[in-house]
């Protein structure tokens, strides 16, 4: 922890306090950039979001839209804070949701869950916190494992996830504005 003391000191002398809304700026670039990719990979490459990947796309639309507000907001000490924290738990949502599609994928193929509704129909026909148990649930399609670079996309939203919310917290909450 200490380590991450000193690289928020130097930070701060080095950058000034311009550099946390670059470090957020950042992030929501990375967001958007991760939100493109999902949009190309399924308008391009042919591959069908689940509903448990659209659920992971909002969670990501979450942490971009935090990391936007932390950089035009610039804002000093707690509510840098404040900051921190909104990124970790949307970051740490969207985390556990990719997690649930993880352990779905490796589920041996007799215990996968059954196809379910469409996530359209759901929202049309289900109340809200219906539909939301049923998505989270999970259901067969789910289960479908799309590579990339011998990785599952799951996988990639949890390594983006971590690396954003990591980023989110320890920049907004570690470093101190002088």
């Amino acid at each position: 922890m200490q380590d991450l003391q000193v690289i928020g000191d130097f930070a701060s002398e080095r950058f000034g306090a311009s550099y946390l809304r670059r470090l957020n700026g950042l992030g929501f670039l990375i967001c958007a950039g991760g939100l493109g990719f999902a949009y190309y990979a399924q308008f391009y490459l042919g591959l069908e979001p689940c509903p448990l990947c659209i659920f992971q796309r909002l969670a990501l639309l979450a942490v971009g839209l935090a990391f936007l507000a932390a950089a035009l907001h610039n804002p000093r000490s707690w509510g840098a804070k404040v900051y921190g924290v909104l990124l970790g738990l949307s970051a740490g949502i969207g985390a556990g949701i990719a997690v649930r599609q993880i352990w779905l994928q490796h589920l041996p193929p007799d215990e996968v869950p059954r196809c379910g509704p469409s996530l359209d129909y759901m929202l049309e026909a289900f109340p809200l916190t219906e539909t939301i148990r049923e998505v989270l649930t999970g259901s067969g399609e789910c289960a479908k494992i799309d590579l990339l670079l011998g990785v599952s996309m799951p996988v990639w939203t949890l390594l983006l996830f971590v690396g954003v919310g990591v980023v989110g917290v320890v920049g907004n909450w570690r470093l101190r504005r002088r």
